[in-house]
């Protein structure tokens, strides 16, 4: 059975931990940034929600690297400040699961 990891700061990682998923407290963007690759080399991964300030700060090769797996499926975690278009993010993932454009609507 895969994995659903959570990797955020340390002020959310307590609520995560009361739902029974495995969290990874970073307090540093940067380590998160860091962390990320060796993640995603997991054999026992199927999903890992990133705090979206974290996700961020992926450099380019990350960005595609999640771009082109399948597994695991990276979902960004809506922190304070909006800097991911997360609507848009996951009609990407949906459109990449399912061979279809299915558009987000509020």
């Amino acid at each position: 059975m895969y994995k659903f990891i959570i990797v955020t700061d340390p002020d959310t990682a307590p609520g995560f931990r009361l739902a029974g998923v495995e969290v990874m407290e970073i307090p540093d963007p940067g380590e998160a940034a860091a962390l990320l690759p060796s993640l995603l080399a997991r054999d026992d991964t199927g999903i890992i929600a990133m705090n979206e300030d974290y996700m961020a700060l992926l450099d380019e090769k990350t960005l595609e690297k999640i771009e082109k797996s399948y597994r695991p499926i990276i979902i960004p975690i809506p922190a304070g400040s909006r800097k991911l278009d997360r609507t848009s993010y996951i009609e990407k993932l949906l459109r990449r699961a399912i061979g279809y454009n299915i558009v987000l609507r509020k």
